[in-house]
């Protein structure tokens, strides 16, 4: 009976380490990622967010240009697109620099259809739209990274080397 008993104490003490752990690593990310509050414009990485302002705007500050990009569509108008994951503000000034809105902007992962594979400490992302194919996301490994942007680059190269050859084959 004694090593039966040791062997429960021991698979309890594993048990009680593991939820530790998770519990400890759970408060950890929850305190590490900042929630979107209720009157932020939330935008998708490599997306983009029309934020329709209540009058025309003259000038645009943003917080951090790399996080989003934000460009006046018309007077009243703005498109901001998700460049990196975070937040940041946009601030709209009208002709006379009064502060027409300013936008809290956070920039997230589009977590629907998305696959992480991951190998080891390596993560590979993938668009599953219905089939998965590969696409890039912050954070993955550097070679996959690597190599799906070149494949990207070379693709976007054949288009518009397509397009400039036809460009006046009609007339």
């Amino acid at each position: 009976m004694l090593p039966h008993s040791i062997d429960e104490s021991r698979n309890f003490r594993i048990l009680q380490v593991a939820l530790l752990a998770a519990t400890t690593l759970m408060a950890t990310l929850a305190l590490g990622t900042q929630q979107a509050r209720a009157n932020d414009l939330i935008v998708r990485y490599d997306q983009s967010q029309i934020l329709r302002l209540p009058r025309p705007v003259s000038e645009l500050i943003i917080g951090n240009p790399s996080i989003a990009d934000v460009t006046i569509q018309s007077a009243d108008l703005l498109v901001i697109t998700g460049k990196t994951f975070g937040i940041t503000n946009v601030i709209a000034l009208d002709a006379d620099r009064n502060v027409i809105q300013d936008q809290r902007v956070v920039v997230q992962r589009d977590e629907q259809r998305m696959v992480n594979l991951h190998k080891g400490g390596l993560r590979q992302s993938f668009s599953c739209t219905p089939n998965c194919q590969p696409t890039i996301t912050i954070g993955d490994d550097p070679n996959y990274f690597d190599t799906i942007s070149k494949h990207a680059a070379q693709k976007t190269k054949f288009s518009e080397s397509g397009s400039e050859g036809s460009a006046g084959g009609g007339q």
